[in-house]
């Protein structure tokens, strides 16, 4: 018997992103300005977040998302965790931790979620609004 090969980290974000949405930055300025219960996560770090972000995102951490969405959990996100009926929209920096933030929530019951495609540099590159210095990385 061998041992199956590793999976490295684009394994992963290949595999998420075979189950799930995306929706590309025009989409989501369109989805932003039509439904005012969309909510739009951020899981990038905290230090991504505060240097610039899409506005009125709610910032989640990649590592803390499944606590953070779990009613059960004591330390959830209250936001997050009763959105399980609303349309959700997960970014990061290029799309790969959002991607498989989207594979996540959906697991765990969230039925409208999708992930930004290419992410906050997408989204920048194509000079859409942000709150911060987008320029500082």
């Amino acid at each position: 018997m061998s041992n199956p090969t590793p999976l490295s980290l684009m394994d992963f974000v290949k595999t998420a992103k075979s189950r799930i949405r995306e929706v590309s930055p025009q989409d989501l300025q369109r989805l932003l300005a039509e439904n005012s219960d969309l909510l739009l996560v951020d899981v990038r770090e905290p230090n991504e977040h505060q240097q610039a972000h899409i506005e009125k995102s709610l910032l989640v951490p990649r590592g803390v998302l499944e606590a953070a969405a779990d009613p059960a959990f004591p330390g959830h996100v209250p936001e997050l965790a009763a959105a399980r009926d609303r349309q959700v929209v997960t970014y990061c920096a290029s799309g790969g931790r959002s991607a498989m933030a989207a594979d996540t929530l959906q697991q765990m019951g969230f039925g409208r979620v999708s992930s930004l495609d290419g992410g906050f540099d997408r989204w920048t590159r194509e000079n859409l609004p942000v709150t911060g210095d987008a320029g500082a990385k």
